[in-house]
């Protein structure tokens, strides 16, 4: 793929914007929900964090989910350290156990930047039970390199980013809706990658704030919001 502006990774400058962008997560951490409107009816809603988090990162948005009608729930396997098949295999026994008790029998999964592609990832293998798949950040287009994080999940890891131990096709979409919520303002994940292209995802969806901000910043939650409750 030729190695188009919107490909490459973000540069030092923007990758240092994050670390003020990760201290306002934090402090959303505290607040309560913000805004009104759209009402979820129950749907169910998984939500899996990014690369070094765990669920506490994610609890502002899961409380905004559950504040609009939506039942909303952690992925519950403490830190994302990476692709992991015995966490895939949970992952999916989860799913199953949520769509059990839904109302319409289905989960829509949310993933914020690497915990998009367990959702892509997930999406394939169980599309009876995964009603849709929204990333956040997610790089799953044009190479698994085209972020400032692959240098650092390789250090974690015992396996490169283009040959994890589970089957992972990052580009291929689920044959389930799939949306990509993504900003010019990141600054870990290339803008196209996260963005994806045509026949990669079915809706791309532009917000304006950091990649650490992506699941507590007011615009991004709207989106994920009226995205899940369509």
């Amino acid at each position: 793929m030729p190695d188009r502006p919107d490909l490459r990774r973000p540069s030092w400058a923007q990758l240092l914007m994050e670390a003020p962008a990760a201290a306002r997560l934090l402090a959303a951490q505290l607040r309560g929900p913000r805004f009104g409107g759209v009402r979820g009816a129950g749907r169910a809603v998984m939500v899996i964090p990014a690369f070094l988090a765990n669920d506490l990162p994610t609890r502002h948005l899961r409380r905004t989910l559950e504040h609009h009608g939506f039942r909303a729930f952690g992925w519950e396997q403490g830190l994302n350290l990476g692709a992991r098949a015995g966490k895939f295999a949970r992952l999916i026994e989860r799913i199953d156990a949520i769509a059990a008790a839904a109302p319409d029998g289905k989960v829509a999964l949310v993933g914020w930047s690497l915990g998009g592609l367990y959702a892509r990832e997930l999406a394939k293998r169980r599309p009876d039970k995964v009603s849709l798949v929204v990333t956040m950040g997610t790089p799953f287009s044009g190479g698994l390199r085209r972020n400032n994080a692959w240098k650092l999940y390789e250090a974690v890891n015992d396996h490169d980013v283009d040959h994890p131990p589970v089957r992972v096709e990052a580009d291929e979409k689920p044959p389930v809706r799939t949306v990509a919520i993504w900003s010019r303002r990141d600054g870990i994940v290339a803008t196209a990658s996260a963005r994806g292209r045509e026949g990669e995802r079915d809706e791309a969806i532009e917000v304006g704030c950091r990649h650490n901000e992506l699941v507590s910043h007011k615009q991004a939650l709207r989106a994920l919001v009226r995205v899940l409750a369509a």
